[in-house]
């Protein structure tokens, strides 16, 4: 969603208040499900790669989306997550954060702007702009014939104003003391986050969460995707999840869940497989800029282990389309960091995700409410994922969850972050520096008997002196 999220996402506590009167604590609810949430095998070195239809190509469109298929399967993509493909609200439609569409006077004007696609105008619809029901057909056909995964971006927490369930049934939304309904409010202040393209649905209501049970399983029988990202899923009371999840499963088992979060119950109540990794994306933006240092991962790293202590994984990014459009490209935040912090993110743990056009690679914001296509050209970048999701395939220490090795650190101080991960006997050494100086440090590791895997290297000399320069990564294997 939009810039106003990450203020959100700062602030969270352990106990999240919400302004519905829903309880989302993130303490461990034991659960009996009839149901338990697997890890398919396609899982386990799976990676991801988010489309943003709009803007992925001139045509913004499904088709584009298909013919590129063969290209991301040779990059070593598993998975495609697609921003919300529903119809965009017209009603209270945004032209810019602060302005809607009708406050425009010009009509022509007007046309260019299309709107949030988290505004969702009819949740078993299709956006006609991206193309027709058999055209998405055809692109989950091609995805799976060349064993690959779709999943969907799903936005529960709110619908435009145009939805019909606005007209069929207002009880479902969060209404005011007049009975207007209104559109969310931040929960830390009491006041609205800003979002005025959409209302505020209610999940005290127990009819509404059937319907939207009824939705979601409605893509995995007529579409036959492979799950769901879930927008804002910090939004809403984790006792939804305990409901939804054992339904999913029942229609289709082998489903790949992700909420967009750090709740520790949405994973220790097996209700998702994967978490946002958000905490760990900012401590990379503040390393690139040298507010900290190699050691503060360490750090994170233990204290998630506590919080998420029951299976799953993160997902791990450097760019996104909140972080491209909002916060800036790899490149503003990352600086000389960027390859180095990609490294970072695709060994350490859990699944690494790429935005499209980052093997480009991409240098601009892409806009959020009118067309903005990537301006591609030759993939430079694309041989560097290649490399680092080829390793991932395989090689099972590096494989996603409790499938491949936890880290351990070998070194970790203010400049230097040294990790291995194994499993039974594959190993891989990842160093790096996460400093823009050269280093040269005592090292109280070997690296005898394994051999560099993105390029000949020698970082330890004879006298065990580890030898990198600025931001440089070298990954060894065994």
């Amino acid at each position: 969603m939009i810039k106003q999220l990450y203020l959100g996402i700062f602030c969270l506590t352990l106990i999240f208040v919400s302004c519905k009167n829903t309880d989302t604590s993130t303490s461990d609810i034991q659960v009996e499900n009839s149901l338990e949430l697997g890890y398919p095998d396609w899982l386990k070195d799976a990676t991801l790669y988010e489309v943003n239809t709009r803007q992925f190509s001139e045509e913004g469109s499904f088709d584009a989306i298909t013919s590129q298929v063969p290209r991301l399967k040779e990059m070593g993509i598993d998975i495609l997550w697609l921003m919300p493909i529903h119809p965009i609200s017209e009603k209270k439609r945004k032209a810019t954060n602060d302005k809607e569409v009708e406050e425009i006077e010009d009509p022509e004007e007007r046309k260019k702007y299309l709107g949030s696609p988290y505004a969702v105008g009819d949740y078993k619809g299709l956006n006609p702009d991206y193309g027709t029901a058999e055209d998405f057909k055809e692109l989950v056909s091609a995805l799976h014939n060349n064993d690959m995964k779709v999943i969907i971006d799903w936005v529960p927490n709110h619908t435009g104003w145009d939805n019909p369930w606005i007209e069929s049934n207002p009880e479902w939304y969060t209404q005011d003391s007049l009975g207007n309904i209104i559109d969310p409010i931040d929960y830390n202040t009491g006041k609205s986050w800003g979002w005025t393209d959409v209302a505020d649905l209610n999940f005290d209501n127990q009819e509404m969460r059937l319907a939207m049970i009824d939705a979601l399983q409605f893509w995995l029988t007529e579409y036959d995707i492979d799950g769901f990202r879930i927008d804002v899923a910090h939004g809403i009371p984790q006792d939804f999840w305990d409901q939804m999840t054992p339904e999913l499963i029942k229609t289709k088992k082998d489903i790949f869940l992700l909420a967009e979060s750090q709740v520790p119950s949405h994973r220790n109540n097996n209700t998702y497989h994967a978490t946002y990794g958000w905490d760990f994306h900012h401590l990379m933006n503040h390393i690139a800029k040298g507010e900290k240092k190699a050691k503060d991962i360490v750090d994170w790293y233990n204290q998630d282990k506590k919080k998420f202590n029951k299976g799953g994984f993160h997902i791990h990014f450097t760019s996104n389309h909140d972080e491209n459009t909002w916060a800036g490209t790899v490149f503003d935040r990352m600086g000389d960091a960027h390859k180095t912090l990609a490294v970072l993110a695709a060994t350490l743990e859990g699944m690494p995700l790429i935005y499209n056009g980052q093997e480009e690679p991409l240098k601009k914001r892409l806009q959020f409410f009118v067309k903005d296509p990537i301006e591609w050209g030759d993939y430079a970048y694309a041989d560097f994922y290649k490399s680092l999701f080829e390793l991932k395939h395989n090689n099972p220490a590096l494989w996603n969850g409790g499938a491949g090795g936890d880290p351990e650190f070998l070194m970790a101080d203010e400049d230097v972050l040294v990790y291995k991960r194994q499993k039974d006997n594959n190993e891989v050494i990842v160093l790096l520096n996460l400093s823009a100086e050269d280093q040269q440090k005592f090292a109280d590791f070997s690296l005898e008997g394994y051999t560099a895997y993105l390029e000949p290297a020698q970082h330890v000399n004879e006298d065990g002196i580890l030898e990198m320069r600025a931001w440089e990564y070298a990954i060894y294997t065994k």
